[in-house]
């Protein structure tokens, strides 16, 4: 569906300011809308909020519909009483600029499952009743995600292919018996997923009270090592023998790898999906709705035909495109959900085919205006060349900022640049992409925060294809200053993209 001219900034809550060395759903997230509300924005774009796993990545989560516990404020926490403010000490010498996730996450779940006892034994009726209506209107989802934390914190953390047999393949006897056996962690995780849940949606409402919208990325796939494939495993594509996947996903070498990108997760099993109407996809997409208002697909293209690699592979290179029943999926949500916000992540080898299922149901696509100079004048990443109905960004979280990306450019391509400006100013090649951004035709415009700010390489949020040391990045408050804000305000109001009727 079209949307209505606005604009707004990329950023994920891990990356907030905050005392405890992780950004967070307390204050300084109130404070990160204001400054969207005070320059005219009416988007706030955040990757997926799941819990995530090995290497942090938010598109390798343990399931695809729960909260990330580490995203909990312990300040609000110790507002309800569940915490008290000695117990932070241990997380307030962390760095305000990166994430230490190995060292932040045992200390603070230790918090957090601290405040989950103190919510058993302290809480009032009215908050004991509000556990159990979250925990019923969320059954199709939590009950079984709380489970699998539960052993999965039981089996030092091991995937669930690593679990006892019985376990790994669901027999219904070990599953009673282990469910007895870790009742009070199934309780703490039932109780995370809750605050998350609390928390999320005051922020939720006060973003809705100031005009702005919430942009969340579904990841087309989830990671093998979650709730989803444990639980469903016949959605997906897996060797019955040792349950890894026997088709892994990926895309083909590309503008971000020579050798492609060879992600790991298992495919779907298209056909049982569909055999069974779509359930799970439904299922994924309601739980979303909970808590964004509209939807970016990352990957859009995987849901036309996607790169299938065999087991065994250590690259993306011997990969095969597949079919995927992609009309059928958006027909069926259709059907059921109604007309939804969607947004479709298009970039990557496009065909007329992927064009054609964007289109057939009006899902705007990406336009990155990093890519944009090189090739030639038909480029569909040129701003002359944009649709309405389209997302333009500067560059997205799997690019360099701006500032970085302009300092390591081809000369051909800074020299198309600066052909297609015709000038250059003394702003700032940020400000300058920013402005071109923001002046385009396309409905909306996202600028991640490390361009509003000018940060340069050692700010970018991900390097695709790189295993660590993503992921980290952190602002500190002080650097949203008054003169960035105003003038955010006036490119925003002087590209048609505030709010109207204020």
């Amino acid at each position: 569906m079209p949307f209505p001219r606005a604009s707004g900034i990329l950023l994920h809550p891990t990356s907030l300011p905050g005392r405890f060395g992780i950004g967070d759903l307390g204050p300084e997230a109130y404070h990160f809308v204001d400054f969207l509300a005070a320059t005219r924005q009416q988007l706030w774009q955040v990757l997926p909020l799941g819990p995530t796993g090995h290497g942090n990545s938010p598109y390798l989560c343990y399931s695809s519909m729960a909260g990330n516990p580490l995203l909990i404020s312990l300040e609000v926490l110790c507002d309800r009483s569940l915490l008290y403010p000695d117990e932070l000490h241990d997380l307030e010498h962390f760095s305000p600029h990166r994430v230490n996730f190995d060292e932040i996450i045992p200390i603070k779940m230790r918090l957090l499952e601290r405040a989950a006892s103190r919510f058993n034994e302290i809480a009032s009726e009215d908050d004991k009743a509000a556990l159990e209506a979250f925990c019923a209107e969320s059954h199709f989802w939590v009950d079984e995600f709380a489970f699998f934390m539960a052993l999965k914190n039981a089996h030092g953390g091991a995937g669930w292919t690593d679990w006892p047999e019985p376990l790994a393949r669901r027999d219904p006897q070990a599953m009673d018996e282990w469910r007895e056996k870790l009742a009070s962690d199934i309780f703490c995780q039932k109780f995370l997923q809750f605050e998350f849940h609390r928390q999320w949606q005051s922020l939720r409402q006060y973003a809705r009270d100031r005009q702005i919208q919430i942009i969340g990325d579904i990841p087309i796939y989830v990671a093998h090592d979650s709730v989803d494939v444990w639980a469903f495993p016949h959605n997906f594509m897996l060797d019955h023998d040792t349950l890894a996947p026997a088709l892994m996903a990926g895309v083909p070498p590309d503008y971000f790898s020579e050798t492609g990108q060879l992600w790991g997760n298992p495919t779907y099993n298209w056909e049982e999906l569909q055999n069974r109407d779509f359930h799970w996809w439904i299922q994924r997409i309601t739980a979303l709705l909970g808590y964004v208002d509209i939807i970016r697909v990352d990957h859009f293209r995987g849901l036309q035909a996607y790169w299938g690699v065999p087991a065994g592979e250590d690259t993306a290179m011997n990969g095969q495109w597949i079919d995927a029943p992609g009309t059928e999926l958006f027909e069926t949500v259709r059907q059921k959900l109604g007309t939804l916000p969607i947004m479709a992540e298009d970039l990557g080898l496009i065909t007329p085919e992927v064009e054609a299922l964007r289109d057939a149901f009006e899902f705007p696509g990406m336009k990155i205006l990093h890519f944009a100079f090189g090739g030639s004048s038909d480029n569909p990443y040129l701003p002359c060349n944009y649709v309405p109905n389209s997302v333009v960004y500067t560059g997205t979280h799997d690019n360099d900022t701006t500032l970085g990306w302009f300092e390591r450019m081809p000369d051909y391509e800074r020299d198309r640049l600066m052909q297609y400006l015709g000038c250059f100013s003394d702003e700032g090649i940020h400000w300058t992409m920013i402005r071109l951004a923001l002046m385009s035709v396309s409905n909306q415009a996202i600028v991640p925060l490390q361009d509003v700010l000018g940060y340069g390489s050692d700010c970018r949020m991900n390097t695709p294809g790189q295993s660590e040391g993503n992921w980290a990045w952190r602002y500190e408050a002080e650097a949203l200053t008054d003169d960035m804000r105003d003038r955010l305000r006036m490119l925003t109001e002087l590209s048609n993209r505030a709010p109207q009727g204020e």
